[in-house]
């Protein structure tokens, strides 16, 4: 699953450490996030979303035949 997790946190000016705090997860658990390595669970995925103020869906990209 795509995101755009750094595009969001560079045009809020915020690093991966303030994001991991606002969350309430490891900074290395958003760089995984980021790079594509690790999906998070529903609930992290609206802590994150609701950190830029944003749905669900305009934070990550589900791409079809990719599970």
């Amino acid at each position: 699953m795509k995101n755009r997790i750094r595009e969001l946190r560079k045009s809020k000016n915020i690093t991966q450490e303030e994001l991991s705090k606002q969350v309430g997860v490891s900074r290395q658990s958003i760089i995984a996030i980021e790079s594509g390595k690790y999906n998070p669970s529903i609930e992290l995925a609206y802590h994150i979303s609701k950190s830029f103020n944003c749905t669900i869906e305009e934070v990550f990209i589900f791409e079809e035949g990719r599970m």
